[in-house]
């Protein structure tokens, strides 16, 4: 009989389902479109029901196409988008819309964290600050703007959990993605008992959490007749996104980093002991990988700086052509610089009101200068992650694996690697959080004896791009001009960002 593993990512935009076998090849994927709800302005929500529905078909599409059956599944990791709030009550009814990530409704909720545990005391307690897109605010706004929901409320999972408990009738969570509620002691890989005190948020309200590879519940009859899975088949904890993804990377050990050039883009690096950066700048979370913690920096607009620049200034033209295009312009595009804060900020300025922009545009500059200066200006925001993450006690980085759209053009790859003055290395594995989450269940069930071992495995170099020199020394004297941009520019983008509001 074959021995299948599958990695299920429920993220934003889709529910996947991804078959690997028992030498980490990709045997068959697929993935269903999953819809989003905006009702106001900032507010970002889902339907979990929806998500089940997606995850289901895309398990029975996946097994159809590798033509497998049920029982050649020996194990299902989970994955998928972190921070979402999803709230159930005592008969396990979903009471209202999960509320997501990128919902952006609960700045004062945040406030009123900081206040209640006080700022200093949530980074040592958590490793991170309160920001909108986490789970905590949203559990408070609920309780402060829809009550009749709040009281209601018996358990609160996240969106991959919603999946896991429709699969196995279980609820339970993964330690990475628990972190990111910011309910988490860090260091205890477990729920805070402070910070859950102080924001008066009921412990028998969240579910065990479990290592990565460890075993959750198993499939039930229900979900076998609804995905095509076996009866009885062990579903293990997994991780959020980012951590899966890094399993996926390879980036298990430490001096071993991850960056993503993806809409967002994302710098990860796997620590032996829970590091906290003092002032909250980086996000601190356990990782998928037992008894490994994480550093992460986040660029809000990466890839996404490219979209809206081919989008709205040339999207006549391919993004190839654009980038080609590009190479004319000489490192540093003659003093053009860009701000990438298209979507506000998170690393190392949690700044929702941030803004993006050209300076320095002169009648000298052409669209390959402008190309460039994106493709630069994203760069030195990875580079003020890196810088983040070495001040805080990284230590030695032997080695960037980079991944995601932004980094299949071999010139934003160098560039990066010369603003870094780092190698930026491609890997085999391209499917990401769903690839890293079917190891997990493939160490889970016994295919490797840990998560290293898996990846050592499965996941091989494919390619290295080493810094120019010429472009380094050109960013070495350019990155201190970018780092004085925003600061000189907060007070004028607040203000317009509050028209009328007083300085």
């Amino acid at each position: 009989m074959r021995r299948l593993f599958l990695g299920v990512d429920v993220s934003t935009t889709g529910a996947k389902a991804l078959l690997i076998d028992e030498k980490g090849q990709v045997i068959a994927s697929a993935t269903t479109a999953l819809s989003l709800q905006t009702p106001k302005p900032l507010w970002s929500e889902q339907d979990p029901h929806e998500w089940w529905s997606g995850t289901a078909a895309s398990i029975r599409k996946a097994l159809a196409d590798a033509r497998a059956k049920g029982p050649d599944v020996a194990a299902v990791g989970l994955t998928g988008q972190m921070h979402g709030l999803v709230l159930l009550d005592g008969n396990r009814n979903v009471l209202r819309p999960a509320i997501l990530w990128n919902d952006q409704r609960t700045g004062a909720e945040c406030e009123e964290i900081h206040r209640r545990v006080g700022k200093a005391e949530l980074i040592r307690e958590t490793g991170n600050v309160a920001l909108t897109g986490f789970t905590a605010p949203k559990i408070l706004w609920v309780r402060n703007n829809e009550p009749e929901v709040y009281e209601k409320v018996r358990l609160v999972l996240l969106p991959k959990d919603y999946v896991r408990l429709r699969l196995t009738g279980d609820a339970a969570m993964d330690k990475a993605d628990g972190s990111g509620t910011i309910l988490f002691e860090l260091k205890a890989r477990d729920w805070s008992k402070t910070v859950l005190d102080h924001l008066e948020v009921p412990a028998e309200w969240l579910p065990p959490t479990f290592e990565g590879p460890e075993v959750t519940g198993t499939v039930t009859a229900e979900a076998a007749a609804e995905t095509g899975l076996a009866l009885g088949t062990p579903v293990m904890a997994g991780g959020g996104d980012q951590s899966a993804g890094a399993v996926g990377a390879g980036a298990v050990r430490p001096g071993v980093v991850s960056l993503t050039l993806g809409t967002s883009g994302v710098v990860f690096a796997t620590t032996d002991a829970p590091l906290v950066e003092p002032e909250g700048r980086l996000h601190a979370f356990c990782h998928a990988v037992p008894g490994k913690w994480h550093f992460m920096g986040v660029t809000l607009a990466a890839a996404g700086s490219l979209q809206w620049y081919h989008d709205t200034l040339t999207p006549n033209d391919s993004f190839d052509g654009i980038v080609r295009e590009a190479e004319t312009a000489p490192a540093g595009s003659e003093g053009l610089v860009f701000l990438p804060y298209l979507s506000g900020e998170r690393t190392p300025y949690p700044d929702p009101l941030a803004r993006g922009s050209f300076v320095g545009l002169t009648l000298r500059h052409g669209r390959a200068h402008m190309t460039r200066a994106v493709l630069e200006g994203v760069a030195f925001s990875m580079k003020d992650c890196f810088t983040l993450l070495q001040g805080a006690g990284l230590g030695e980085v032997s080695e960037v694996r980079i991944a995601g759209g932004g980094a299949k053009g071999a010139l934003w790859r160098t560039i990066v690697a010369s603003a870094l003055n780092l190698p930026m290395v491609t890997v085999t594995s391209s499917e990401g959080a769903a690839y890293g989450a079917a190891l997990l269940g493939a160490v889970g069930a016994g295919a490797w004896s840990s998560v290293e071992e898996a990846c050592d495995a499965t996941i091989a170099i494919t390619g290295r791009d080493e810094p120019v020199p010429e472009w380094t020394k050109a960013y070495a004297d350019l990155y201190p001009r970018y780092r004085e941009l925003y600061p000189a520019l907060k007070p004028t983008l607040d203000a317009l960002s509050r028209p009328g509001s007083e300085e």
